[in-house]
């Protein structure tokens, strides 16, 4: 009987059965990023001067290095040197890769492979291994690729190939020279 009104006859009587439970739903945990990943596009291993940042001095290590801003200075690492669109490195340069997307004004020496992309301006002298260039970059400055240190080619069961094209014209009859 209750305190406040009376009860229907027909009422179900409680019982003493434990109440019916819910199913466990297990919700998996989502792993946080790790630091390299949360960095963005930044390999492990590379240093980055980012854009808007001015620089002076000099670069050398082991690893990778990007530059997005200025830097003003030599650059010898024993890995790649990245200079991204819109960036600018006053200075010699010394590493195993070079790409080219912003400006380079100095000299390159001893790299592997040398990449120009369109957007690439290179003032200064060039020695690698291999040299990529796209339509639309610009270069001024003395180019040797394909040959070793003692003078030889790397090649020798083949002559180095170019299929580079730096945008410059030449009048019909004329020899264009790099």
């Amino acid at each position: 009987m209750a305190l406040w009104k009376n009860e229907p006859d027909n009422a179900p009587t409680p019982t003493n059965q434990p109440a019916a439970r819910a199913p466990q739903v297990t919700i998996p945990q989502q792993q946080q990023p790790s630091a390299s990943e949360r960095r963005g596009t930044a390999a492990a291993g590379e240093s980055i001067i980012a854009a808007g940042i001015v620089i002076e001095g000099k670069i050398e290590g082991k690893g990778h290095v990007r530059i997005a801003g200025h830097f003003n200075g030599d650059v010898h690492v024993e890995g790649n040197l990245t200079i991204d669109s819109g960036a600018k490195v006053t200075g010699g340069v010394r590493a195993d890769r070079v790409s080219i997307a912003g400006e380079l004004e100095g000299n390159i020496e001893a790299a592997t492979a040398v990449e120009i992309a369109a957007t690439g301006v290179l003032n200064g002298d060039l020695k690698a291994g291999s040299l990529t260039v796209a339509a639309g970059s610009r270069m001024r400055g003395k180019v040797e690729f394909g040959w070793t240190e003692r003078g030889t080619s790397s090649k020798p069961t083949a002559a180095p190939t170019s299929t580079a094209s730096t945008g410059a014209s030449a009048k019909p009859g004329s020899a264009a020279t790099a």
